[in-house]
């Protein structure tokens, strides 16, 4: 069955898209408020964590690097 229209056509592709290759490379003792230049690279320039789909983490370590995250920024260490 297709889509009635164009938009609801791409909107169907965008939701069912793969998701990327997992990431394995990252320092999960590293994962700390204390360590803002490992979770600088979540952010993006305006300072908005980066979703878990475009990054590749597993979700209990997308969970952990929000957490550290709004962490750092109370303690003013990211912006």
């Amino acid at each position: 069955m297709e889509p009635k229209t164009k938009e609801r056509l791409i909107a169907f592709r965008k939701s069912n898209r793969r998701m990327p290759s997992r990431r394995m490379d990252i320092p999960t003792d590293k994962l700390t408020a204390l360590h803002p230049e490992v979770l600088r690279k979540f952010t993006s320039d305006t300072g908005k964590i980066i979703p878990r789909r475009i990054t590749g983490v597993s979700a209990w370590i997308h969970r952990r690097i929000t957490r550290e995250i709004k962490r750092s920024r109370a303690l003013n260490l990211m912006p």
